[in-house]
Order: structure tokens, then sequence, then C-alpha cells
């Protein structure tokens, strides 16, 4: 078994300072084999949230995987966003946009989304899935896990603009064999196979630390994974600042895509 701890959306710069220490304290008390970030560490991309950021990612259980986020480049600073939008990134966080991890068991790929053309909506280029195929084209019978900070697909409620290749992403990922899909960029939890692709899991975090909610209270996911089967649960934090388990659902994979347990 393998456990991934999936944090979305700590948009330093904007957080409640009162769940930082219990937010860490849980992670470390889950001993996850790998700490997923799926975007979103700053809130305007300035050095001092960065600089926070790489500081909580320090404390956290290693290896840790991130990805950046929309809110990673800097948003009033066109100049900047248009000619060096990672250099921050790059600085504080990781060189690698696209990092990638392996184990005996799991293979994990990093894409980044990010269109810094169009700050919101998240576009998942045609060179960025030939690299996250590439990835998984030697996994073997490892669990194959791609991260992105935007969503593949919309859930209910939510008005924000589908991830330009979402459709082709998904085919084709779905073709090479991949099984979990973790992503953040609404704030809202959200687990269950992919409507147009039920071999993929989609697997949505909410926001751990922001104060910048939307439809629920701070949250994470834990996965506990074994070939062909996946535990997830939702962690929240409750009125006293301690974060606690929210929900848990099993899923298993079959001939047909994955199903509840």
């Amino acid at each position: 078994m393998r456990r991934v701890v999936h944090l979305s959306d700590l948009h330093f710069g904007r957080t409640s300072p009162a769940l930082l220490e219990p937010l860490l304290a849980e992670v470390a008390a889950l001993t996850p084999d790998l700490v997923v970030i799926s975007g979103d560490l700053t809130q305007r991309a300035r050095v001092w949230q960065y600089a926070e950021a790489a500081a909580f990612i320090a404390r956290l259980p290693q290896p840790v995987l991130c990805v950046p986020g929309n809110h990673d480049t800097p948003l009033d600073n066109l100049f900047l966003r248009m000619l060096n939008p990672w250099g921050r990134y790059r600085r504080y966080i990781n060189r690698n946009l696209e990092p990638t991890f392996r184990d005996a068991d799991l293979a994990v790929v990093g894409a980044n989304t990010v269109n810094r053309f169009r700050w919101q909506q998240g576009r998942f280029s045609r060179r960025t899935l030939g690299r996250v195929l590439h990835g998984f084209a030697d996994a073997g019978e490892r669990t194959r896990i791609v991260v992105v900070h935007h969503p593949l697909e919309h859930i209910e409620g939510s008005a924000k603009s589908l991830t330009r290749g979402a459709g082709r992403a998904l085919k084709e990922l779905s073709a090479a064999g991949a099984d979990i899909v973790l992503s953040g960029h609404i704030h809202t939890t959200h687990v269950g196979p992919f409507t147009s692709a039920p071999g993929l899991l989609f697997v949505q975090a909410g926001t751990g630390l922001s104060t910048r909610l939307r439809r629920e209270e701070n949250a994470f996911n834990v996965l506990d994974i074994t070939p062909g089967r996946v535990t997830i649960r939702s962690i929240i934090a409750d009125d006293t600042a301690l974060f606690r388990q929210n929900a848990s659902a099993d899923f298993v994979q079959g001939p047909d895509g994955w199903a509840p347990a």
C-alpha cells in the first residue's frame, strides 16, 4: 500500500494562521509516502508569499511533488507574467514545473496547465500531454497518477471555464493506462470516475489553508493505494482549527473503469 497526501490551493498571502501548525501536524501523523500539492501555492506570486510557501514545504514529510497554479504567476504585473512568469516559482519552489516521482508502486507525473495568456482558464497542451504519456511509457504495473492544477471536467456548481484540451487529454490518458488525476483550482473536494473517461479517477482537493473558502471548510485528501483499489479520505478543519476525517470512499478498478467498492 502507498499513501499519498493531496494538498491544493494553499494561497500563502491569504491563509488562516491558526491552521498552519495543525495541518503540518496532521500530515506528519499520516506518514505519507508522497505529498502532492496541485497548484496555487501563493495568492499573488509575491516574493514573501513564495518564501512562506517554501518554508511550509520544507516542513512537510518528504518527498513533495508540486505543480504551479494560475495564482503562482503575477496577476497584476503583466510584463513579468508575459516575459518571466515562473522566475519566482523556480527560485523558491522547484526549477522543474512538471516534476515526476516513481517508486516500486507509483508513477506520478506533474503537468503544468497554467495558461499565462488567459489567467483563469487552464490549458493541457499537446506538448505537455506528450510528456506525460512518455512518463508512463515504461511504468509497468505501477499505479499511474497525473497531477494538474485545473480540473479536466466540470463538477456540479462550477462556473469556471473548462481547461482547454481537457477532452483530448482524458481520452489519451485513459488509452495510455493512467489511473488517477489529482487537481485543485476550485477549492472543492470531489471524488469519482470521470464521466467521459471512467477508467480515470477524478480526485479534486479543496484548500488546506486559505481563507478563500467557497463551498466547504478547509480540506485536503488522503489516498491509500493498492493495485486496482484506492481508499480516499477527505480531511477537514473543524471549528477548533483541528483536522478530522469528514468522509471516506473506496473504489475498485474493473474492466469498465472505476466503481465504488
